[in-house]
């Protein structure tokens, strides 16, 4: 009996303290996505700014998407127009590669596209390291393993994109995110953003149109 409440004892202090590093994990990740989003917008603002004005005098400045976040919560994701309204003669939209502008690929090589999405972060929608945010259609087209996903926060790098990016197949790129979900750190996500930096200053990643998931 004493054995058998040892045990018990034991393995609750096991789950305590499993649930009390998931939480100081997750509180401390907010807090540090908070204070370098709100420090990031405003050292890029010049930035920012600039690239509105210019987005201004081709038309619409901003793509905003409703993207599925942390445990399933629907959240509208802030992008830069990196694409043309152009539509086939029945009313579907031409493929990525011919609506892309000039500047929109820019954006992307650069992931200047992306800026908006500090205040995503601001706001709590997304952090700044976990899997991209992706479309609502694509949740029912999981299996149990790549809809864990969305059990950590939805980012704007993480371990796929440091992987390949779109580059990737939607299956590689899933089981990466799922790997990240059972494995999120603290080392682990300083090691994501120190790789993203290196990529971005190597220019790698930043080229290529992913095609829709379309399940397994």
């Amino acid at each position: 009996m004493k054995t058998l409440f040892a045990y018990i004892c034991v393995l609750i202090a096991n789950i305590y303290g499993i649930l009390t590093c998931i939480f100081m994990y997750l509180l401390f990740k907010r807090l540090a996505d908070i204070i370098f989003s709100f420090l990031l917008l405003l050292i890029f603002f010049p930035v920012t700014l600039l690239i509105t004005l210019l987005q201004a005098r081709k038309g619409k400045v901003f793509f905003t998407q409703q993207r599925v976040g942390y445990k399933g919560v629907l959240f509208m994701v802030y992008k830069f127009q990196t694409m043309q309204e152009l539509y086939d003669l029945q009313g579907m939209p031409l493929p990525d590669a011919i609506r892309i502008t000039k500047i929109g690929r820019f954006l992307r090589k650069t992931s200047l596209d992306e800026l908006p999405q500090l205040l995503n972060i601001l706001r709590g929608d997304m952090s700044f390291v976990g899997p991209r945010p992706l479309l609502p259609e694509y949740v029912l087209l999981y299996d149990k393993r790549q809809a864990s996903r969305h059990n950590v926060p939805q980012g704007l790098t993480g371990w796929a994109q440091i992987h390949g990016r779109n580059a990737l197949n939607w299956q590689k790129r899933l089981a990466l995110d799922a790997y990240y979900a059972e494995n999120a750190s603290f080392i682990l996500d300083i090691f994501i953003i120190i790789k993203t930096v290196w990529l971005l200053i190597a220019k790698r990643n930043g080229d290529v149109l992913a095609e829709k998931f379309k399940g397994n």
